[in-house]
């Protein structure tokens, strides 16, 4: 009785990312309450600078109160507004997006158009640049939820471009040829090439060779370039991060027709740790992408209350700047000891300088190089050793024993006790497979046919 669309199962909320999930909320950790419970790890939010946040709000009462001068502006702010968004607060997003670019990049708040949330971004995006049955390229491996947020609604596909570990993961022009080619086999238009950088779940950001590897061949093709830029600001060590758009000025190509054909997204969800107030945004020099998605927003607004609050924070530049730097010093400190304590069990990742996550190599704990023996890894980890974490194969890894686990979005003490149950339950064996807590059989076997399809085309053979 449902539309096709509502009953299709192409929304990937079968993969483990999502899997990996219900059991967590089944029986979540508690230090006290709850101590033997699932600690969360496979969800990439910024905890460590909620403080900064909160002092904020603690001296600045009229913001959070809906006021001005001491005036309740309520009235005003309770009404219908423009989807444009309200011009105050984007002018701070832009600013802000330019500080953390090191104002080599000057951009327009005309520009911007606001979503709710950086899911919202990238759909609306692909609403305005590919028709059903089109498809954009995306580097392998990737955030699980570009299953959904491209795919879904909109009827466009994902042709991956397989990137490997023997060169740290890093784009080439020949996997970007080889993505083409593999669309056309399949009768599918290309319409552009989506990256994230930096990377979910890698943790790096592309390197300026990359970004021109990208920029060489989306002129080549005549297609976009669609940049997720949501973590540029938690770029804690070096190199530092390049946008496109700064690589794009370095070869001179403002006013060009590829400047036209790029597309930012961005949000407050990573770099400033709110994901609950769904503060999205597209940026554009196209104006007819601009003027499409600001029609579009409509169906997805940020609340005129949010904007006020976050329009008055941002523009209080003595606490961006603070917290910008703080924010990166203790993503640095947590990813260290993170790495730290998986060394000491020997556990090892991809070197990384940005992100919520690292890119951990388990490929030594593998029974056998398949992605078969990955999923019981995941299961023993989710089930036995308690944390949920997301393997590779839901970031359609073209290589099995890879796992992404999130540092940010829980204290020091409980990433310690994430750490010891990994040493002693993982790596020692210390511990045998609990039987109650197993993943329900059916599950397994839906699990089992999303990762062998990975996508709607196939990756290759196991390695």
């Amino acid at each position: 009785m449902l539309s096709k669309k509502a009953s299709c199962d192409s929304h990937g909320q079968d993969s483990s990312y999502f899997l990996g999930w219900e059991e967590y909320e089944k029986n979540p950790y508690h230090q006290v309450h709850n101590p033997n419970g699932i600690i969360q790890m496979g969800l990439a939010e910024n905890q460590l600078s909620f403080d900064l946040v909160e002092s904020w709000l603690a001296a600045n009462p009229d913001a959070a109160g809906l006021k001005r001068n001491g005036e309740s502006v309520f009235r005003e702010l309770a009404l219908f507004q423009d989807y444009h968004g309200l011009p105050a607060f984007k002018k701070v997003l832009v600013e802000m997006m330019a500080k953390m670019r090191g104002n080599k990049v000057k951009l327009e708040a005309n520009n911007l158009v606001l979503t709710a949330g950086a899911t919202s971004a990238n759909e609306t995006l692909m609403f305005c640049l590919a028709d059903p049955g089109e498809a954009i390229l995306l580097p392998t491996p990737y955030y699980p939820g570009f299953d959904r947020d491209l795919k879904w609604r909109t009827g466009a596909e994902i042709v991956p471009i397989q990137c490997t570990s023997s060169n740290g993961f890093k784009i080439t022009p020949s996997a970007l040829q080889d993505a083409y080619e593999r669309a056309r086999k399949f009768n599918l238009k290309v319409k552009g090439v989506l990256i994230t950088n930096p990377s979910n779940p890698l943790g790096t950001t592309m390197t300026l060779l990359e970004l021109n590897h990208i920029i060489d061949f989306v002129i080549e093709k005549d297609i976009h370039i669609i940049s997720d830029e949501i973590y540029s600001g938690t770029a804690f060590d070096s190199p530092s991060f390049v946008s496109i758009l700064e690589a794009l000025m370095q070869r001179n190509l403002e006013n060009t027709q590829v400047w036209n054909r790029v597309h930012i997204v961005y949000s407050l969800s990573k770099d400033l740790g709110l994901p609950g107030f769904r503060v999205g945004m597209i940026y554009s020099n196209n104006p007819a992408v601009v003027s499409a998605a600001t029609k579009m927003s409509s169906f997805g607004l940020i609340s005129s209350q949010t904007q006020y609050l976050l329009s008055q924070m941002l523009s209080d530049k003595k606490f961006t700047r603070k917290y910008m730097t703080e924010n990166k010093k203790r993503l640095l400190k947590r990813k260290e000891m993170f790495v730290s304590g998986l060394k000491s069990a020997g556990i090892t990742c991809l070197e990384s300088n940005a992100g919520l996550f690292c890119w951990v190599d388990m490929r030594h704990l593998l029974r056998s190089n398949t992605f078969e023996a990955e999923m019981e890894l995941w299961e023993k980890v989710v089930c036995d050793v308690g944390l949920n974490i997301s393997p590779g194969s839901s970031c359609h890894c073209t290589e099995p024993g890879w796992f992404r686990m999130c540092f940010a979005n829980m204290s020091e003490e409980t990433l310690r006790v994430a750490m010891q149950r990994i040493k002693v339950k993982l790596v020692d064996g210390n511990q045998s497979r609990s039987t109650t807590a197993v993943v329900k059989s059916a599950r397994l076997q839906i699990q089992t046919k999303w990762v062998l399809q990975l996508a709607s085309y196939n990756r290759g053979p196991d390695r």
